[in-house]
């Protein structure tokens, strides 16, 4: 007796098998299965994983047993990972990094991973991938069971796929694209032919004639295979579609195909999408291929597409929104349990909408580099080279270009026709010189047999960077020259040379953003200043952006309007740092400034440092070198703080030699001095100790919101511990007592959702008034600025003060630790008003030098990348 198949919730395309009958389903491994017949074996298969919800790890291959190991597995409501069958490296290194409970081979034999463990899965997950050309990666997009049912149910509209349609596996089913041709086939009834044949060999064609395919899906170096295979002049009756998508063609090699298909009686349809979004995000209607071919077209049926920030000439970045749109990145395991964390998908590609309403991709955000100064757009120079018949791969950084080539006897076109690959070389090399305006010693030229390609067919751009012969012409290295720009004093221009002056001497990779290069709350003001006027216009989150992209962004071209746009903390640290010296200076009496800064150092924890969370232990979510982070950046505010309050205790009898250790509330309560650094420190230790409990690190990645919520209702129970003296001054400024407010601007970066901003709003509007009590003047501050850091992520202030507010906020410690000592001036008669400038000045003026001081200290110690001889380009 058959065995019960799970009943867990399964895509459309899984339940819906046996409703097809006796239609053909499958045709590979020298047998065909009806839809019932797969039914039976996928519910059989589903029962022998029945169980709790597990992360199934599939080495997915175009056979028989595989595609019904994954459907059981999506049947039986588990989580599948999918890998490559003929990859066991990237099958071991996804093992390692995600501990799945199942892993099923090729053949569809089952076994249990001896180093599994029981994951902790939200309900709506069902798929896992990675993306384009990073199996193994680390990070994996997170696919729910509702995503996959609706681009399988858009792509079957969109294609008109009929039951009586069959397609062949022309793309392996661990990629997205391949893997969508399975699920919208399945979906209308359609028949798949399986096989793992190159569209070369001459048996993969008589498996297309022998059972009728009426679709065939290729990316574009699928397409170079089917011109070298005479495709174009094969009589195929029964196919009815073609489809390209997985990359750019270029708009004559699309203008061909679909001449051909016309010819031939097929459709061409290029497409367009990303494994973020279940595979497909655009088409391009057939019918207008001819007249716009370089268009990607308009949204799938549910989509849609929109240009963001778009610039004068209407390019800015492609963001798509839909119902197939992923949960999100997976980066531990951990976060398999997570539900939705966007829901709109940034693309990475720019484009432009059209006057006609396609859309159309004109480059990558991040496939731009500046050798010699020149904005160099790599996919552009891909598609020069292109138009002059040639296959090539494009890739380089700020010190020059890699560009591969093929060779080949089928090449036609006029750079094509060089006899040898020298002369090919050399041709390509004076072209793209011509072009771009670089000396010859910026371009290396490789002429090789075949591009290097990922699994899926994708050039693989970080191969290509390696062909480059050792000897071509470089200049110095990247990093030295920036840095030796910096060190000379010389204002940063690019985005490179600022991240540069505030990390020196550090490997600046394009992939990471300043978070990840360890930026924080300290740094972040100067920089966020100078990439303003860099780019003009930042964009939102900047800080997590990665370099390169923040690179390939346009410097402004036109004049500077009169007002700047500033991050509201940037204006909120200036300004709380200006109350507290003008209050100390008697030029007026408002306080709260300090308690807004420790509200606000809250906030940039948040942001700065538990926004890195994919370079610890898998298994804790949250990374596990978070406290040693923390402490760090205690480390930045304790030591410049312990030596100054030091060397004022040997000039002053005001501060004590114990001051140093930033123990004030204990050796003297009652005296407030340097109480803000002294809390600030405290606190940031504590929370260093609260995050080395690895329950606490998985506890904040599954609930961003909830961790501090938390943290603020316990910190209000030591409301009711007495400090060391039960005055008003005292509970203003004990460490214990202030807690809160630093745990409120956490809670206050992490409120991202209506309901939760409400939580929040709430929360300040209660606590604020009860804790200052009397101090109305002191609680509207701090009440206000809250509210500004909640709801308004920019200010516009007028240029002319830009510059200022963010030297001042920068400075604020410095500020804040040197204008103690200025203090008894008023005692010799210089006014408040003077004794506040002079106090912003010498408090910017210690800072800066000493923030020069350290960074010269470690150019020093950098090691210098050593000149590389020149020597004549090498051709392979």
């Amino acid at each position: 007796m058959r065995t019960a198949a799970p009943t867990r919730p399964a895509p459309a395309f899984v339940t819906g098998l046996r409703r097809h009958g006796a239609r053909t389903a499958l045709i590979g491994d020298g047998e065909r299965l009806t839809y019932a017949e797969l039914a039976d074996r996928v519910d059989d298969a589903a029962a022998a994983l029945a169980g709790p919800r597990r992360v199934v790890l599939l080495a997915a291959s175009s056979t028989v047993s595989s595609l019904v190991a994954y459907l059981a597995a999506l049947r039986g409501g588990h989580v599948v990972l999918l890998a490559p069958a003929g990859d066991p490296g990237t099958l071991e290194a996804l093992r390692d990094a995600w501990r799945p409970d199942l892993v099923v081979g090729p053949d569809g034999n089952v076994t249990r991973n001896p180093s599994g463990a029981h994951h902790e899965l939200h309900d709506d997950l069902a798929l896992l991938m990675a993306t384009s050309g990073s199996t193994g990666s680390p990070r994996l997009v997170r696919l729910a069971r509702a995503s996959l049912e609706a681009n399988a149910a858009a792509i079957a509209d969109y294609l008109d796929i009929r039951p009586t349609d069959r397609a062949v596996t022309t793309l392996p089913l661990h990629y997205c694209y391949g893997l969508s041709v399975v699920h919208a086939n399945l979906l209308t009834g359609a028949a798949l032919v399986l096989t793992d044949a190159s569209v070369t060999e001459p048996g993969f064609w008589e498996q297309v004639r022998e059972h009728g395919v009426t679709s065939l899906h290729g990316v574009p170096h699928s397409f170079a295979l089917l011109e070298r295979a005479g495709f174009a002049a094969m009589d195929l009756p029964h196919l009815r579609y073609v489809t390209q998508a997985g990359g750019r063609l270029t708009p004559d090699q699309v203008r061909f195909w679909a001449a051909t298909g016309e010819r031939r009686g097929w459709r061409f349809v290029v497409m367009y999408g990303q494994t973020e979004a279940t595979a497909r995000m655009a088409y391009l209607p057939p019918g207008l291929a001819a007249s716009a071919p370089e268009a990607i077209g308009r949204a799938i049926p549910g989509g849609e597409l929109r240009i963001d920030a778009p610039d004068v000439d209407g390019v800015g970045e492609i963001v798509y929104r839909g119902p197939n749109v992923m949960l999100g990145y997976a980066h531990t395991p951990a976060d398999l349990a997570l539900g939705r964390a966007v829901t709109e998908l940034r693309t990475g590609d720019l484009g432009r909408r059209r006057p006609d309403g396609l859309f159309e991709v004109t480059g990558r955000r991040s496939r731009f580099v500046k050798p010699f100064g020149v904005r160099v757009d790599l996919d552009a120079v891909e598609t020069l080279l292109g138009a002059q018949g040639l296959t090539a791969a494009v890739t380089g950084d700020d010190t020059g270009l890699v560009v591969a080539v093929e060779h080949h006897d089928a090449a036609a076109g006029s750079l094509a026709e060089a006899t040898t690959e020298h002369d090919l070389a050399a041709r390509a090399r004076e072209l793209l010189t011509a072009r771009l305006h670089l000396p010859g010693s910026a371009v290396a030229v490789v002429v090789v047999a075949e591009l290097p390609r990922r699994a899926n067919g994708k050039l693989d751009h970080p191969a290509v960077a390696t062909l480059a012969p050792v000897d071509v012409p470089r200049r110095r290295g990247t990093v030295a020259r920036l840095c030796e720009r910096v060190a000379s004093g010389k204002l940063p221009a690019t985005v490179h040379e600022i991240f540069a002056r505030t990390f020196p001497g550090q490997e600046l990779d394009d992939a990471a953003s300043f978070v990840d290069l360890g930026g924080d709350s300290l740094t972040y003001v100067a920089v966020s200043a100078d990439l303003e006027r860099a780019l003009g216009e930042l964009p939102r989150d900047w800080d997590t952006v990665p370099l390169g992209e923040l690179a390939a962004r346009a410097a402004p071209t036109t004049r500077p309007s009169r007002w700047a746009r500033l991050e509201s903390v940037v204006v909120l640290r200036a300004l709380a740092i200006v109350l507290v010296v003008g209050e100390h200076d008697h030029l007026w009496t408002w306080l709260g400034g300090a308690h807004l800064l420790l509200a606000i150092a809250g906030w940039t924890f948040s942001r700065f440092l538990l926004t890195r969370a994919d370079d610890g232990d898998p298994a804790l979510g949250v990374s596990a070198r978070l406290p040693q982070r923390i402490l760090r950046s205690a480390a930045l505010i304790a030591v410049p703080s312990s030596l100054w309050i030091l060397l004022r205790s040997t000039m002053t009898g005001s501060v004590q030699h114990q001051d140093a250790l930033l123990l004030g509330s204990v050796f003297h309560p009652l005296v407030q001095g340097y109480w803000f650094v002294d809390s600030l420190v405290q606190i940031l230790v504590m929370m260093a100790l609260l995050f080395s409990v690895p329950a606490v690190r998985r506890f904040e990645r599954r609930h961003r919101f909830g961790l501090p919520a938390t943290v603020l209702a316990a910190s209000l129970t030591l409301w009711w511990v007495p400090s060391y003296d039960r005055t008003v001054v005292s509970d203003l400024y004990s460490t214990h007592l202030v807690l809160w407010l630093f745990v409120l601007g956490w809670m206050l970066h992490r409120a991202t959702t209506p309901a939760q901003r409400a939580v929040t709003v709430a929360a300040a509007l209660v606590l604020v008034p009860a804790f200052f009590g009397s101090e109305l003047e002191r609680a509207a501050i701090v009440l206000v600025g809250l509210g500004v850091l909640l709801f308004a992520a920019r200010i516009r202030v007028p240029r002319v003060l830009a510059a200022p507010l963010t030297a001042i906020a920068s400075a604020s410690l410095g500020i804040y630790l040197t204008h103690f000592a200025l203090l008894p001036l008023a005692d010799v008669g210089v006014p408040p008003v003077a004794l506040v400038a002079l106090g912003l000045v010498v408090g910017i003026a210690a800072w800066r030098l000493g923030n020069a001081a350290v960074h010269r200290a470690v150019l020093l110690r950098a090691p210098r990348r050593p000149r590389v001889p020149a020597a004549a380009p090498a051709t392979r």
